[in-house]
Formats: C-alpha cells, sequence, structure tokens
C-alpha cells in the first residue's frame, strides 16, 4: 500500500503561485514538482480564495496588545464611574 504524502503549506503556495502566474501549463507544473494535476487546481482555488485573509485582520501584535488594554482601561473607567454615581446617592450631603 503507497503511503500518502504530506506537502508543506510553503510548497503548496509555491506550486500554487506557479499556477498563477501562467507560464506554465498544469500538467509540466505536475510533472515539475511531482503533483497530481487536480491537485495543482485545488491549491489554486485554496489560495485565491483565501488571498484576501492576507491583508485581513492579521495586525501588528504591539497594536493588538494596546488595543487590548485599552478596552480593559475603558471598563475599570465605566466601573469606576458606576461606582461614584451609587455613592453620589448614598451621600448625605448630595453632591
Amino acid at each position: 500500500m503507497k503511503k500518502r504524502q504530506v506537502f508543506g503549506k510553503e510548497f503548496k503556495a509555491k506550486v500554487a503561485i506557479e499556477a498563477l502566474k501562467g507560464q506554465r501549463t498544469a500538467a509540466e507544473l505536475a510533472q515539475e514538482f511531482g503533483v497530481h494535476v487536480n491537485q495543482i487546481g485545488q491549491w489554486k482555488k485554496q489560495l485565491l480564495s483565501g488571498a484576501a485573509e492576507v491583508f485581513g485582520r492579521g495586525g501588528d501584535p504591539a497594536v493588538e496588545k494596546l488595543e487590548m488594554e485599552r478596552d480593559g482601561l475603558y471598563r475599570h473607567i465605566g466601573k469606576l464611574q458606576v461606582e461614584v454615581d451609587f455613592l453620589k446617592k448614598k451621600s448625605p450631603y448630595g453632591v
């Protein structure tokens, strides 16, 4: 029984990009890289469908950390504001 071959993501991307270039036929690429023509077509389709993700949300980790910290501080401010409002209502001085 033949063992199933597993390809890495870098290899898949390289083959799919070559297919997108259109300089060689899928059959030529299949022979060069040792994969089936249908597999190249699937990888090309996956690359095209996932291309928008590259420019999506994957931002700078430092920026994401700062945004999380800011959100936490806003929550804390909101909590303190509720406590101040509560204490103002309960104060005998009516401040």
